[in-house]
């Protein structure tokens, strides 16, 4: 190896170790906001011997925090993260994200957000397909009707508490009417952590939806995917359940956001 190639290779160092522990960083989530340093051994797939001394300097550097056996991201990180997210539109944070679902999906993705009773379409990525939904920002919609109205209403409990004392008009044959349906699939949507639905706004019309959180815990908006139902039976909506509760949770976590207990 020449002097050249040697000293290339010694700037390089540091970047697979930064490598290693954004690794390290990644393995946990809102989910799993704590893990042993076996199952970080596991997530990450690194030595075990590599985990346990990068493990052991970013406790010491207050990236990580430890807790008996268990290891959780360190509270010094929010310290670090409070001036990035210090006056950041949150549309700058989602709407990267709705293009990246609408490619990997190919179907329309949306943010909905709870205004005065109703959900409203506030940012959206349309699919390149010829057959779509009407969608669009500033679109109006019953709270009531789909998979984003429940998430919204799941975690909102007074809202909810309204809207199913109120009349529950139909849009289609598929709308759900009555309050007590209702109010189970609002339940099974927050015990599940997303929602799925077909034909209630739109005939032959699908969506799932996960729920973004806020730093104070409270719900801030239902992240979407729609399409025709065509494309997205219920099979297809079940496959991308982890995908839109991952993307969810990345501007749940991008923003501050925290997982209500």
């Amino acid at each position: 190896m020449s002097t050249d190639d040697a000293q290339g290779s010694s700037k390089l160092q540091p970047l697979l170790v930064l490598g290693k522990i954004t690794e390290i960083l990644d393995a946990f989530s809102l989910t799993r906001p704590s893990m042993t340093l076996g199952e970080i051994q596991q997530a990450t797939g690194l030595p075990t011997s590599t985990v346990q001394r990068l493990v052991t300097n970013m406790v010491a550097q207050g990236f990580l925090d430890r807790v008996g056996d268990q290891i959780r991201i360190g509270t010094k990180m929010a310290f670090w993260a409070a001036p990035a997210v210090k006056g950041l539109d949150i549309l700058a944070i989602v709407n990267p994200v709705l293009k990246e679902m609408r490619d990997r999906t190919g179907e329309t993705a949306c943010f909905f957000r709870e205004e005065q009773g109703h959900r409203v379409c506030v940012a959206v990525a349309e699919t390149r397909h010829a057959l779509r939904r009407d969608m669009y920002v500033g679109k109006i919609i019953p709270i009531h009707a789909g998979s984003a109205g429940r998430i919204l209403l799941a975690w909102n409990p007074d809202l909810a508490e309204k809207v199913l004392a109120g009349p529950l008009d139909p849009l289609t044959g598929g709308t759900v009417t009555t309050a007590a349906e209702l109010r189970s699939l609002i339940a099974q949507a927050k015990a599940d952590g997303y929602a799925i639905s077909a034909g209630e706004r739109e005939d032959s019309a699908s969506g799932l939806s996960a729920p973004v959180f806020d730093t104070a815990g409270d719900v801030l908006g239902a992240l979407m995917i729609s399409g025709p139902t065509i494309r997205m039976p219920r099979a297809v909506c079940e496959e991308w359940v982890d995908l839109v509760v991952e993307y969810a949770e990345k501007i749940t976590r991008t923003i501050g956001g925290r997982v209500p207990a």
